[in-house]
């Protein structure tokens, strides 16, 4: 996951430098395109990875998926021109968005039944401690070392895990079994393709929450990318503009750790409706001149609080309610999914900033994204009886 937050802000650290010098020939447009394909092979690898890792194993898809994203991530530090830059980008994203679902995978059936929020949601903090510590990384090293020493740390990092993963990762319990069954002349379970979890009683259920990722990652993403500028219009400096989204990813971190606990205590659907609730509110209050610079402050805090986790415990609900055989397929189409999510968020974002009416209309429009992933969500069965 912390190459997952990796991968999230990498390319922003670079763009002001690769933009400045003009190294390899890429502008403002083919970084846009770079950053849009690149989300693209993401959302293109979660989707494709899911009837995989159910049927070949999560241990072998992840780090396959790991060994992909790292390979050419690296490679991108020997990019010679912005083709090769962007087709680079791309790839990796590839085996980058095959990650996150397998991972998650992995943890919700690794996990005991009662612990499965909290599991996955301190494995999504990996996320925003990645994405803190690349941006901080950055401000130490690219003025000094180039935009290219980013990416080669990237690659690096992500190979450097490939040895303890498979000196240490065991394989999923399903897959065990099913190959056990396979020994022993048993017939194993049908494999495992996408519309099966798009078929009969999972169709309703699967699109509600295809929605709800679509929501909340659009929230993610479009607040990640644009919450300094829109506070810009609101009359902030730039400085603190960038401190107000370090407080939001910080409450994040917070509120992943909080999320996880309550919904194991209380119920991963009423929690994850009542954070995508509060989620809202807190948006909505942003659009508000607050009479103190610490109420301002706060609202961004507790926003971060409740949009990151709110997603995550989308994924958390989702390897709840689909039955071990089909949670890869699951999660990979709800990552896969909100992937589009992300992509639209900042597109979004940048049209209201580009009208001049970012602020304070950006914050309704996330208020009402919360909203519909709630109302969304609300569609959907606490519990589904497996065959």
């Amino acid at each position: 996951m912390a190459l997952d937050g990796f991968d999230l802000v990498v390319l922003g650290t670079v763009i002001p430098t690769l933009i400045k010098t003009g190294d390899l020939g890429l502008t403002k447009a083919s970084l846009t395109t770079a950053s849009t394909l690149g989300l693209v092979g993401v959302g293109i690898g979660a989707v494709l990875i899911g009837p995989l890792t159910d049927r070949h194993g999560r241990r072998r898809a992840l780090i396959a998926s790991i060994a992909i994203f790292s390979t050419f991530t690296l490679a991108i530090a020997l990019a010679q021109n912005a083709t090769q830059f962007i087709l680079l980008r791309f790839l990796a994203g590839l085996g980058l968005g095959a990650c996150l679902p397998t991972a998650l995978a992995f943890v919700s059936e690794q996990s005991r039944r009662d612990r499965a929020g909290t599991a996955v949601t301190r494995t999504m903090t990996g996320y925003n401690v990645g994405a803190v510590l690349t941006a901080l990384l950055a401000l130490w090293l690219v003025s000094d070392m180039g935009w290219r020493v980013m990416f080669v740390i990237g690659g690096v990092l992500g190979l450097l895990t490939l040895p303890l993963m498979w000196a240490k990762l065991p394989e999923s319990q399903s897959y065990l079994d099913a190959a056990a069954a396979r020994a022993r002349g048993e017939q194993a379970d049908p494999s495992v393709r996408f519309l099966d979890v798009m078929r009969g009683r999972y169709l309703a259920v699967s699109v509600a929450l295809c929605v709800t990722s679509f929501m909340g990652l659009l929230l993610v993403y479009g607040l990640n990318t644009w919450l300094p500028t829109i506070m810009g219009e609101a009359g902030y400096s730039i400085t603190a503009g960038i401190g107000l989204l370090l407080v939001l990813n910080f409450g994040a971190v917070f509120g992943l750790l909080l999320a996880g606990r309550t919904a194991d205590q209380r119920g991963t659907k009423p929690v994850t409706v009542l954070w995508f609730g509060l989620a809202a509110v807190m948006l909505a209050l942003l659009s508000v001149r607050l009479p103190s610079t610490l109420l301002v402050y706060a609202a961004v805090m507790f926003a971060g609080v409740f949009v990151f986790s709110a997603q995550v415990l989308v994924y958390a609900f989702v390897g709840h309610l689909y039955p071990t055989r089909l949670r890869g397929t699951a999660l990979g189409m709800a990552a896969g999914i909100g992937r589009v999510g992300a992509i639209v968020g900042p597109f979004f974002g940048g049209m209201l900033v580009t009208s001049g009416v970012a602020y304070p209309w950006g914050f309704y429009a996330f208020a009402a994204a919360a909203v519909f992933a709630a109302l969304a969500l609300l569609t959907v069965p606490a519990h589904l009886e497996h065959e």
